[in-house]
């Protein structure tokens, strides 16, 4: 790759906010990739319920972002016109999809509740594991807010900022189970589990109410664009 088109996509990742996320996108992509394989590998190999629920939720994660990342791909390519029609087609789909991700969450939230989460790390792991997730989620909520704060009306990279977020929080649930597991002794378990209940209760209802406004926005912006083009053909 010559200097030019390098500086080329520097530019455009620094100006495009919609080749950013989607550059971004491909990255946590693969990374999901690694983690739905490394799970379903410990979860066969150990018969670990823990590892198994984790991998369905990194499998249906992969599918989201592959359907949107595929779209996009062909909108590239293709007619504004009918890149509208296979962005509300595709968030239509992929939405089914975030729901049943949703869903998928309560057992890995009850296994971790109920501290059947399985935890092969000592501390220093874990405070690495704390560093990388406190990034995760910081990173996940200032893409969010420039989100509110554009104008991108493609409501497909909102939908990917938004599984970047719930990815995010995701990974908060497991860490603080990981360092209570680490750290809890026998006189501070029944504090422990409640303070958990209560965490994982809270998180997740957070992840339930940005999933409806995602969807809720989706399909107010969908009618819209139907309107309109009923508009333009008349």
């Amino acid at each position: 790759m010559s200097d030019k088109n390098l500086k080329s996509i520097i530019e455009k990742w620094k100006k495009d906010y919609t080749f950013k996320t989607i550059i971004s996108s491909v990255i946590s992509f693969g990374v999901t990739i690694l983690f739905a394989l490394y799970n379903g590998f410990l979860g066969i190999s150990l018969l670990s319920v823990w590892h198994g629920s984790i991998c369905v939720f990194y499998l249906l994660l992969i599918a989201i972002r592959g359907m949107i990342l595929l779209n996009e791909k062909r909108n590239a390519i293709g007619s504004e016109n009918d890149g509208g029609y296979c962005r509300g087609k595709t968030f239509a789909i992929s939405s089914i999809i975030l729901l049943a991700l949703n869903l998928a969450l309560i057992l890995p939230i009850a296994l971790m509740v109920t501290f059947k989460k399985p935890v092969n790390m000592g501390l220093i792991p874990a405070i690495a594991m704390a560093a990388y997730t406190t990034y995760k989620i910081t990173m996940a909520s200032i893409h969010i807010r420039k989100q509110k704060r554009s104008r991108c009306s493609n409501i497909l990279i909102t939908e990917l900022r938004t599984i970047n977020f719930i990815d995010a929080l995701v990974s908060i649930l497991t860490l603080q189970k990981t360092l209570i597991m680490v750290n809890q002794t026998k006189s501070s378990a029944k504090d422990m589990t409640t303070l958990s209940a209560v965490s994982s209760a809270a998180i997740y209802i957070v992840i339930l109410f940005t999933t409806v406004h995602l969807l809720a926005k989706g399909l107010s912006q969908i009618r819209k664009q139907h309107c309109f083009s009923k508009e333009a053909k008349r």
